[in-house]
């Protein structure tokens, strides 16, 4: 069926129009699943027996996109939030059984029905703000068969709901206790052999890792980078969050989709990421939650005009965060983006950032209609409201569900 989305305002972040590239008097055609036209209403050409939809002076956007989770986790870390209130150092929260052992355990304990059932409540939360596509990245396993698990729970989400979903192999997330200060044994006895394995079961899109000095340092990267790159992977990188080991730099190396964090990022490093095309994931919730008070260099960013997009980072650590909504503000209160850098952050950029540019992220004519119609009066309002969800539809694929009640 046709579908005619008219009387609407589109901000269709289209690289070839200003700004957010919105179109006044606006619509949408949809067929078969994708975009045919967009455009002021008065040039559509409409076909016979058509659905009409009056949306009424709305705004529609591209469906937003969440390009940096670790939604699928088993338990939570409220404790160790409460312990950090009460003046607990991250030593003694480690000692306690805290920190990313507690993530690992739990995963590990949980079935993968487990995982699934724990982490639709939050894919849940993050479709009800207008999300269309979501990235879910392993990492809490950190053996061959957990790991595996965690991804065929991430891929069973996308069966469950309709939504877009991406997965990350993140394998080189961290040492687990057994392999304590014995990285180069981790990364050959299961980071590798895990990848392999995870590949071969067609669970993985992207390939990350985390370097940072309590991490993965660049040289073990390059080891898991080039077993991707073998299997034809592309790979993206948690870099430069915690000190400067030049990780946007060897991010853009290897041609990463993206480096994400980057609050020590320099000067080199945005460089070289906006020459290889390599989109910077700016991940406030966690810069917010943890404390952080270094800033990602978004005027640097902006000097070699490094692409940015923005992400929940949702896990359950450093980033319990499931409103992509509240992430642009975030992006703009606490970074200073600007609104159109916001929500280019969750459209264009994140679909960028997923090597998916291509299918969604803008409203143009052949991509996916993956759609999110506002009741707003001016895009602002997605950046400013707090704790305000003005979702009227949410449109993936070009499946209209009923209104928002």
């Amino acid at each position: 069926m046709s579908i005619l989305l008219r009387n609407a305002r589109l901000a269709t972040l289209a690289p070839g129009l200003p700004g957010l590239g919105i179109v006044e008097n606006g619509a949408v055609l949809i067929e078969d699943g994708h975009i045919a036209f967009v455009g002021e209403e008065r040039d559509a050409v409409v076909p016979s027996g058509a659905r009409v939809v009056d949306c009424e002076g709305r705004w529609i956007t591209p469906g937003l996109i969440d390009c940096h989770t670790h939604i699928v986790h088993a338990g939570n870390r409220a404790k160790e939030f409460e312990m950090r209130l009460a003046g607990a150092s991250y030593e003694e929260i480690a000692r306690a059984g805290g920190g990313i052992v507690s993530s690992v355990r739990q995963v590990r304990e949980a079935s993968e029905a487990d995982l699934i059932a724990e982490s639709l409540p939050r894919l849940d939360a993050l479709l009800a703000e207008g999300v269309t596509t979501i990235e879910v990245k392993s990492g809490y396993g950190l053996t061959i068969d957990d790991e595996a698990k965690m991804l065929r729970a991430a891929r069973a989400l996308a069966k469950q709901r309709s939504v877009g979903l991406s997965t990350t192999y993140l394998g080189a997330h961290a040492t687990p206790a057994d392999y304590k200060g014995r990285n180069g044994d981790f990364i050959r006895n299961i980071v590798l052999p895990g990848l392999q394995a995870a590949h071969g079961e067609g669970l993985v899109d992207a390939v990350d890792g985390f370097c940072e000095g309590i991490a993965f340092s660049p040289e073990e990267m390059r080891i898991v980078f080039d077993a991707a790159k073998a299997l034809g992977l592309p790979v993206k990188l948690h870099a430069d969050q915690l000190s400067n080991l030049h990780g946007a730099a060897l991010a853009a190396e290897y041609g990463a989709l993206s480096a994400d964090h980057l609050e020590y990022t320099d000067d080199e490093g945005a460089a070289a990421m906006t020459k290889a095309g390599t989109v910077a994931v700016l991940l406030p919730g966690a810069y917010y939650f943890i404390r952080e008070t270094k800033k990602p260099p978004v005027d640097l960013f902006r000097k070699h005009a490094t692409k940015m997009a923005l992400a929940t980072d949702n896990n359950p650590g450093t980033s319990p965060l499931t409103s992509l909504l509240l992430t642009m503000n975030m992006g703009a209160t606490l970074f200073h983006l600007t609104v159109e850098e916001c929500l280019a952050g969750v459209t264009r950029e994140a679909a960028r950032a997923l090597g998916r540019l291509d299918s969604i992220g803008t409203i143009e004519a052949g991509k996916r209609a993956d759609l999110a119609i506002w009741d707003i009066e001016s895009p602002a309002e997605l950046v400013y409201r707090i704790g305000f969800n003005p979702l009227h539809r949410r449109i993936w694929n070009g499946f209209l569900p009923e209104d928002k009640a």
